[in-house]
């Protein structure tokens, strides 16, 4: 792009599971306007264009749409996918149903797992590979048209063609994708190679298949969307999130649709990773509270965790490089249950956008955690974006007592008080289980809290895990489009070599990274988005031999061709940092070889996602009223600020309450608040004055 096209207007729109929320930046003047508006299951698309239409957006004067989407990962999730067929080599067409034979259930021998692909679509052709790239078995090309045939008849609109070791030798599966091409009456043909060139054949195998099934649903979703708003006087491009973090356009998205599962979670942690430099914050607990569920991840020194090995759901790997988000079923419309032990359970079932928690005015008769902050007066009825009318809150009480305090020999109060205590337990284990995988020490970083529910719930959750800091964003509830404005392109690639490091040509690792940097500059070169600069990093996943997991081992700061004892010396430090224990009697081997090519966009000011004209001059000034908040087992009276009115120089101290248009946000008692220049909170957790 050139320097006269420079993007001026720039939209940022997330479809969460619960709301579609926009962000929309003027560049040149830095005046940003927002909007929330319900999500649409039924079309997501309607929620986009309500959201433009509530943020007042002229298409004709937009010059670059964002966009994050859960339409792939719902569609996997919801198991709402295409019928796809796939061919393999013969004898492997079960290996999708055998996995690892692991179990779905920890103890006890029972779980049941139903590939996304049933075994009479998967079929087998005679061909094969060994493991080093030798043709053994010709492929059967008349066996090939056959099975296309078959897959056909049987109504099959996506295609996967699968091989054994195709990521040593990819030959067969080219020369079956060109059969293919000749007899399949559409493009959504996945050869397992071309999206993951990496060896484990589960593995690649589940991620082509949901490449492929959700390949016509996002397409769909794509064209209709672009359509739309090219009615409405929309002449840019629209680029889409990927779960790595970064942006595709949105012509070429399909392609590798794969790549946008947990699209929307990404653009959170993209949002927290600038906001968290901008704050002096580089190690980061991000904690995305909406509606439905509940992601975190973490950053740390500035580089949010991008992991390969996603698993998003039971025996579903998916094998693309990925923002590592774990996600637990606690949003703020989760429903509270006694189940029939008698115990209170929160999540995973949630009442969604329509009919929503009960709060909403929209017919919800089932206790959610919005409603709990409801009747702890943590939320009030007018600020949330419901119905005219809205609902009354002894209403929302009677059906806590009859639902949850008949059961549990409790008061309403005190029911809304155990599902604040049982949801808050339930993310803050979420958040503990990351930091175990990773080897942190909570006491080392700060709580990234936003979505609409975050804030409430992140100083109790700071409190339970030792997190000395929490950080709330200028604008909480739409930080995942605010993530989209922000992403810079980015190209992912993976090659498996698996070569002991003693044996390690340094010349041919070399050639495989340059030749993964050159595919991706050409993949980004041909974006129509002004870049401001190209990054290339360079990693190899590793292991000691006769171990099965990997290491993910950063070359940044090695200068190229690498030696094999400073490959040996950085990877034995890696394992030390993880495991706290030296190995260096045993040889080390090298599985992949990665390198992530990142087109750097111009940074954004985000110093005006709060209007300065509006900030009052003292604390008393940005002070709304009072109200009685159920905090430490009592109803405390407790003064509520406007945020969008705190001077930024605040300083104030628990308990209270700071309202804004897209969350609250509690202050507990013993808490202090400060702000920066940024216009962002920090909860300072036990800090408060006695």
């Amino acid at each position: 792009m050139t320097e006269t096209t420079l993007a001026q207007h720039v939209i940022g729109i997330d479809v969460g599971g619960t709301f579609t929320d926009l962000v929309m930046l003027e560049t040149h003047s830095g005046a940003v306007t927002i909007a929330k508006v319900p999500t649409t299951l039924d079309n997501q698309a309607y929620g986009v264009l309500n959201a433009l239409k509530e943020a007042d957006a002229d298409l004709r004067a937009v010059d670059l749409i964002i966009h994050g989407t859960t339409t792939t990962t719902n569609a996997v999730l919801e198991r709402k996918l295409s019928r796809t067929g796939l061919i393999t080599t013969h004898g492997f067409r079960d290996i999708l149903e055998l996995g690892r034979r692991t179990r779905p259930q920890a103890y006890g021998m029972k779980g049941i797992f139903t590939p996304i692909i049933p075994r009479h679509l998967r079929l087998e052709v005679a061909e094969r590979m060994d493991y080093a790239g030798r043709v053994v078995t010709p492929l059967d090309k008349d066996g090939m048209r056959q099975a296309i045939r078959q897959l056909l008849d049987a109504g099959c609109e996506s295609l996967v063609i699968h091989f054994l070791h195709a990521y040593a030798n990819p030959e067969h599966e080219k020369q079956a994708a060109a059969i293919a091409a000749e007899l399949w009456p559409n493009n959504y043909v996945t050869m397992g190679h071309a999206l993951l060139s990496e060896s484990r054949e589960y593995e690649r195998g589940v991620t082509a298949a949901v490449n492929a099934s959700v390949q016509p649903l996002l397409e769909r979703y794509i064209q209709r969307l672009v359509t739309e708003l090219k009615s409405n006087g929309y002449q840019s491009e629209m680029l889409v999130m990927n779960g790595n973090g970064g942006t595709v356009s949105s012509q070429d998205v399909a392609r590798e649709a794969a790549k946008t599962v947990m699209s929307g979670p990404a653009s959170g942690v993209i949002a927290a990773m600038n906001t968290g430099k901008a704050a002096g914050h580089n190690h980061l607990i991000t904690y995305d509270m909406g509606g439905t569920s509940t992601d975190v991840s973490v950053i740390k020194d500035g580089k949010p965790s991008v992991s390969n090995e996603i698993e998003i759901e039971y025996a579903m790997p998916i094998h693309v490089p990925m923002i590592d988000v774990r996600t637990v079923g606690a949003g703020g419309g989760s429903i509270a249950r006694v189940n029939a032990a008698g115990l209170l359970e929160v999540g995973p079932d949630s009442a969604g956008a329509d009919p929503g928690p009960v709060c909403y005015g929209r017919g919800g008769t089932e206790p959610t955690i919005s409603d709990a902050n409801m009747i702890l007066g943590r939320l009030e009825l007018k600020s949330v974006k419901s119905v005219e009318g809205g609902i009354s809150l002894d209403h929302i009480k009677a059906i806590f007592d009859e639902s949850l305090g008949q059961h549990l020999n409790m008061d309403a109060v005190a029911a809304a008080d155990a599902v604040i205590r049982v949801a808050n337990a339930k993310m803050a284990g979420a958040i503990r289980m990351v930091l175990v995988s990773l080897g942190a020490d909570p006491r080392d970083f700060s709580l990234f809290a936003f979505g609409g529910a975050g804030p409430l719930h992140a100083a109790a959750i700071a409190k339970e895990l030792g997190i000395p800091t929490v950080l709330i964003p200028a604008r909480p509830g739409i930080t995942n489009a605010l993530g989209c404005v922000v992403a810079d392109l980015r190209q992912d690639f993976v090659q498996t070599i698996n070569t002991p490091l003693a044996k390690m040509d340094a010349k041919h690792l070399h050639d495989v990274f340059i030749q993964q940097e050159n595919q991706g500059r050409a993949i980004i070169d041909k974006e129509p988005i002004d870049i401001d600069e190209m990054s290339i990093s360079r990693s190899l996943d590793m292991q000691f031999v006769g171990q099965t997991h990997i290491l993910n081992v950063n070359l940044d700061h090695m200068d190229l061709p690498a030696s094999q004892d400073d490959i040996q010396d950085l990877f034995e430090q890696v394992y030390f940092n993880r495991f706290r224990v030296k190995l260096d009697k045993i040889n080390a081997n090298i599985v992949n070889v990665n390198t992530s090519v990142i087109g750097k966009r111009k940074a954004f000011d985000l110093s005006q996602l709060i209007e300065s004209d509006g900030r009052k001059s003292s604390l008393a000034d940005a002070r709304i009223g009072t109200r009685k908040v159920h905090v430490a087992g009592q109803f405390v009276d407790t003064p509520v600020y406007q945020r969008e009115s705190l001077p930024l120089d605040v300083s104030l101290n628990g308990p209270a309450m700071i309202q804004q248009m897209d969350t609250t946000i509690l202050v507990e008692p013993g808490d202090r608040v400060s702000s920066d220049a940024q216009g962002n909170l920090f909860i300072h957790v036990g800090k408060g004055a006695e």
